[in-house]
């Protein structure tokens, strides 16, 4: 089922999300229902505050572009990136790497706003799989930007609290206005 993407600034987005202790039906039905969510907005994460439930659960799916990273590990292992898609991660835990790149981020919950953003070039996530299993990924490119951008939803941080002083500034004054479009939108 497809749900509502919350846009800014509902409260859900600023929530520090609980963990989730149990792999439940529902838990499952949230995952379901957050990649049908994700791919019917043309989206590449969904974090579940964006759905307005705040649980540290995330979906990703960049398969749609095998060259948007050089490599993945998984528990160690070299893995072929698309076969390890969609991912659907609880409870992360990320290590970000020292090398630092700018690239362009949209979001769900900001219809129409891009920016670009400073973040960890490769990154290394352990996380709880739908199995229950901890898996750990190693990853850079777009992949490893996805999984920065949606442990931050997780922790009630936005992508526009990622951007320099100077792009907040320009922003504010665009931002009021689609928060005004969105309105018409709903």
């Amino acid at each position: 089922m497809v749900r509502k993407i919350v846009r800014y600034p509902e409260p859900v987005l600023r929530a520090k999300c609980r963990p989730v202790t149990e792999i439940t039906p529902e838990i499952r039905t949230l995952a379901a229902d957050m990649l049908e969510t994700m791919r019917e907005a043309n989206g590449v994460g969904l974090a579940a505050p964006q759905v307005a439930v705040d649980l540290q659960l995330a979906v990703i799916d960049v398969s749609h572009n095998p060259d948007c990273i050089t490599f993945m590990k998984k528990d160690g292992e070299k893995v072929n990136m698309p076969k390890h898609m969609p991912i659907v991660l609880m409870n992360p835990i990320l290590e970000l790497g020292k090398d630092k790149e700018i690239g362009e981020e949209g979001c769900l919950s900001f219809p129409r706003l891009r920016a670009d953003i400073r973040r960890s070039e490769a990154i290394k996530v352990s996380y709880m799989d739908l199995d229950g299993k901890m898996v750990t990924v190693e990853t850079d490119g777009l992949l490893a930007r996805a999984f920065q951008h949606e442990i931050d939803h997780l922790n009630g941080i936005l992508f526009i609290d990622r951007m320099n002083a100077v792009a907040k500034v320009g922003m504010k004054r665009k931002l009021a206005r689609l928060m005004e479009e969105w309105e018409e939108d709903d």
